[in-house]
This record gives structure tokens, sequence and C-alpha cells, in this order.
């Protein structure tokens, strides 16, 4: 029987889970588990996870309707920009859901600001939470909220979650379709890449336009890093990543992650739980081949989409790592991925 496979993941959304959670105690719940979500602390440690980047993500002010993801085309209007002071209350309070966790935990969860905090976590069995933001709508243009929320822990940011703002454009909810669409970085956009390489904040390219993705590789000194995004090239959604853009992560040696987003993996770009391994497999092959065994890694984006039956939730990332092995992956090659990749990626960004 092969070892346990410790991992690390690129993408959640559980912050958001909990903070819209009005039915009982949802720190509780992720501490002692129980609940309906992709995440919690024992699911993690059932399915050997050891951290992740935990995101905080301001969901439309207005209802937003995802269902046309399931038909055969879509191309879904977004919703508007987003006010500064609803983002900033919003941010903020999942930013405090992650510390009320962290103090509720008794040291079981921790909030780690280097990598070596969170080799440390999980050398003593802690879940190491790295705190990101995914679509910036809280930080004004002159970045002072960025020092602010630099000091409560963030180290990844993506700036923008497919709705425009003041940094940059996003990409559409479409399919098929291409990330081609639009203009890039703002100005205050190119300030806001120049803070975080200077502070040693990851910045994160999933749900940017290919035009802002071209803007961030030729102003960046950091590595390129798409932390839930997979290959255009088998699903023709706008959310996954052209070989040239593939390339110039290879390139800057930087890190993918692997989508588990069904819509996302899928050729027929549905929003279908009953998607396989093979399907999986497939991504992580093309990924690869095209930017190395050293620049791949996991984006599930649990708690954030519908993610394939087979995993269910944290606690079957076993069995994604048996269907690697049986695929012929080596055991170095599937810890890499599972874990390694992003460490060394952190190492290089945030220290």
């Amino acid at each position: 029987m092969s070892k346990p496979v410790t991992a690390f993941d690129g993408h959640n959304d559980a912050l958001l889970r909990m903070y819209l959670d009005t039915s009982g105690d949802p720190i509780a719940s992720f501490i002692n588990g129980g609940g309906r979500g992709h995440l919690d602390l024992p699911k993690a440690r059932a399915g050997h996870l050891a951290g992740g980047f935990f995101a905080v993500f301001v969901p439309p002010a207005e209802k937003f309707d995802f269902s046309p993801m399931g038909n055969a085309t879509y191309d879904m209007p977004l919703p508007p920009e987003l006010e500064l002071d609803y983002a900033r209350t919003v941010t903020l309070g999942q930013v405090s859901v992650l510390l009320r966790l962290e103090a509720a935990s008794n040291g079981q969860i921790v909030v780690c600001r280097t990598a070596g905090e969170i080799r440390a976590a999980t050398a003593r069995g802690a879940l190491a939470a790295l705190l990101h933001i995914e679509g910036v709508e809280a930080i004004d243009k002159d970045l002072h909220m960025l020092d602010v929320l630099y000091a409560a822990g963030l180290r990844s940011l993506g700036p923008v979650w497919s709705r425009n703002n003041i940094f940059a454009h996003g990409v559409p909810f479409r399919f098929p379709g291409s990330p081609d669409v639009g203009p890039g970085l703002t100005d205050a956009g190119r300030r806001l890449v120049a803070a975080c390489n200077r502070l040693g904040v990851v910045v994160d390219l999933s749900h940017m336009n290919e035009q802002g993705f071209w803007d961030v590789a030729k102003l960046s000194t950091a590595p390129l890093v798409a932390t839930h995004s997979n290959v255009h090239a088998l699903t023709e959604t706008p959310r996954n990543l052209t070989a040239r853009q593939l390339d110039a992560i290879r390139d800057s040696d930087g890190v993918v992650g692997l989508n588990f987003s069904v819509s996302f993996l899928r050729p027929d770009g549905r929003n279908n739980p009953d998607t396989g391994f093979d399907i999986m497999l497939a991504h992580l092959d093309a990924m690869i081949e095209r930017v190395g065994e050293t620049r791949v890694a996991l984006g599930s984006d649990f708690d954030g989409a519908m993610i394939p039956r087979e995993i269910g939730d944290a606690s079957g990332l076993p069995k994604l790592f048996d269907a690697m092995r049986a695929h012929g992956y080596g055991d170095e090659l599937v810890e890499r991925i599972a874990y390694g990749n992003w460490l060394s990626l952190l190492e290089r960004t945030i220290g």
C-alpha cells in the first residue's frame, strides 16, 4: 500500500461559505466537521490536505445566475463593478472569519505568512492557511488597503474575478470562448503589480484576460502564477490558459494549479459532476508537457465550484493521487504536484 500523499491546494472558497452561513456556528462546524462544504478540518485530515490558499471573494451585490453553464453553449453577462464600501465590508468580514478560525482552533489551523511557516505547520499536523483575495475591489487606487491586508496576512491576490475593476479586466463566463477579450491592466493595476512584487505577494492570473496576463508578464519580477486554471486547448473556456500563456509560466518558472471545476475540465464545458479522472489527467498531461513537472500543482476550487463526483470533497484527494499513479506518474511526480511545487513557488515569492 502506497504511503499517504500530503497535499497543498492553490484555491478554495471556504471563507465565503462560512461568511454566508447563518444557520449556526460555521467556525465550530469547520473545526469539528459535519457540514455540507467541500472543506473542513476533518475532511482535510482525511484527505491528507496540509493547507492551501484560502480565498476571500466578494460575491455580486445582486444574485448572479450560474445555471447557463449547464448548457451546450453559454455567454453570461458579468455583474457590474462593486462599490468600494460594500467590497471592503465583505472582504474584511471574510478575513475576520479566517482570523477567528485560527483563534478558535487551539493551534490546529494556522494563518501562514511564509513558506517556512507552512512547512512548520505541516510538520506538526496543523492546517496551513495562506490568505488570498480573488478580485481586489476592496483595495483603493492608492493601495492603502493593500498595506492593511498585508499586515493581516495577505500573501496572494488575483487582481480580478472576471468582472472588471479599477485594476484590470477579467474574462467572461462563455463557452466556447477565448481569453483574448478587452484591455488589460490599468495604471492602478500596474502600480498594484509593482507593490505586490515589493511586498512579496503572489499575483494570481486566474480570471484575468489575456492582455492583462501579458501586461503582468511584462511588468512583474516574480514567477507567473495561475492558481486554478486549466488548458484551453482541451476546454475552450476563457478561464483556461492558451499554449502561449503556459509557455510564459514555464519560462518564468511559475506554477499553474489544476482547477477541479468540471466546467473548466470537460471538453463539452458542461457543469456535470460525472466527470472522470481521465479528463483531469488529460489536463495534467498537457500541463506537464507544456510547463514541466516542477510547475504543475493543484487548485481545486473547493467550495467554489462543482467538482467531480469521484472526488466529492477534500477527503477524496487520495483517489486522485491513486489515479495519477495508475496513469503512470511516479511517486516523486505525484508528491511534487500535490505539495512540493507550491512550496517551492512560495519560497521564491513570499519568502
